[in-house]
């Protein structure tokens, strides 16, 4: 099985090219959590699998690094466009459909690309419902995934949060079950940018960018007057994707770096 290696800002994946359905779903499916397990194999946050589609110009199979399947991925819909073009498969402009609809791509300057998301849905704002001892207040929003949004006030140092004891608290609340929700946290750097953390379910912790956190951290930021659009979102990586908020939609325009090329072998599918 031979694959490439995407990384959309700092959030990388392993992608596969089906288009010809020459590959086995359901021999692959079983493999994919020792396939994206750092150290023991190939190693990404997110595995994704392109095949042919009457209703856009491919469709995806998205899979958490965990193997659970996921609805949409921001920085995964990126790379999986570059992916999709510099092989062939697409244009500069093309639509993906994903499990939370049919988003488009459009290529930029290398190594750019934007896309047009779902439309954000089920929008809270500074909900009062304590979801652990420490914030008592928290927006929520499904930007084709669910994502809640806590913000820090201006005191809180948000390098020094401990995130994995507030996301995995947050994710695993009974308020969003049974699926659960990604953890975003973030805090106003200046008019148009915000910095953001991200605890991703089905990692079960911080990745370096979440592009549908980057998104919803963004709409809620507009929302609460933050930051104004276009808002750029400095992520975990050091690198800042840019999140344009208009009437036709919600665009982000972000980095899609193709890093390798290569062949899966019979060690790397077990760990």
């Amino acid at each position: 099985m031979k694959y490439e290696k995407y990384s959309g800002a700092g959030n990388d994946f392993i992608i596969v090219d089906n288009m010809e359905r020459k590959l086995s779903i359901e021999e692959i499916e079983p493999k994919i959590r020792c396939l994206c397990k750092r150290g023991m194999s190939i190693g990404a946050d997110g595995f994704i699998i392109l095949e042919p589609t009457d209703e856009a110009t491919f469709l995806w199979r998205f899979y958490n690094s965990d193997g659970s399947i996921a609805e949409m991925c921001g920085n995964g819909a990126r790379c999986a466009a570059r992916f999709a073009f510099l092989n062939g498969i697409a244009g500069k402009v093309m639509t993906i459909k994903t499990i939370a609809g049919i988003i488009t791509a459009e290529m930029q300057s290398p190594p750019d690309v934007k896309v047009l998301l779902t439309p954000p849905k089920d929008i809270l704002i500074d909900e009062e419902n304590p979801l652990t001892d420490k914030f008592k207040l928290f927006s929520f929003i499904n930007t084709g995934v669910p994502h809640t949004v806590i913000t820090l006030d201006e005191s809180e140092d948000i390098e020094k949060l401990d995130i994995i004891h507030y996301g995995r608290k947050i994710r695993f609340h009974p308020r969003f079950e049974p699926a659960g929700a990604n953890v975003n946290f973030i805090k106003k750097l200046s008019n148009d940018m915000i910095r953001v953390r991200t605890y991703e379910r089905g990692v079960e912790g911080e990745t370096l960018s979440c592009g549908t956190g980057c998104a919803a951290s963004a709409i809620i930021a507009n929302a609460k007057g933050l930051a104004a659009s276009p808002v750029k979102v400095l992520t975990t990586s050091g690198k800042a994707l840019t999140v344009h908020l208009e009437k036709s939609g919600v665009y982000m325009l972000g980095e899609a770096r193709r890093l390798s090329a290569g062949e899966i072998f019979s060690d790397a599918e077990s760990c």
